[in-house]
């Protein structure tokens, strides 16, 4: 069987576009730590240790943020009632006296 240039030089550009392609797959491979991944998800004390630690950084994250924009949020009413705008004042010293009220009976 004969091949003829162009069927050889063709062949030549087909392997060398599919070996830069798994070159390019390898080296993304690389990049997203894959093999570590798959290492990890072998591991199953690691995996949970790790889902643990990512749970308490989340919760406590969590928990940071809400004790901020409750903050802020109370300083805003706060000032809306300094500010004594008739209907929302009201509404928030009343919304305040319950509140006090809870935490008397408590």
């Amino acid at each position: 069987m004969k091949f003829r240039p162009e069927q050889i030089s063709e062949e030549k550009s087909v392997i060398s576009r599919l070996s830069d392609k798994v070159d390019e797959l390898s080296q993304n491979m690389e990049r997203m730590r894959l093999a570590e991944y798959v290492e990890m998800m072998g591991n199953r004390r690691r995996l949970l240790y790790i889902n643990f630690l990512i749970g308490l950084a989340r919760g406590f994250g969590t928990a940071i943020g809400f004790t901020i924009l409750a903050a802020l949020v109370l300083y805003i009413l706060q000032k809306v009632i300094l500010l004594n705008i008739p209907v929302m004042g009201e509404f928030i010293a009343d919304l305040v006296t319950i509140v006090q009220a809870q935490l008397q009976v408590r």
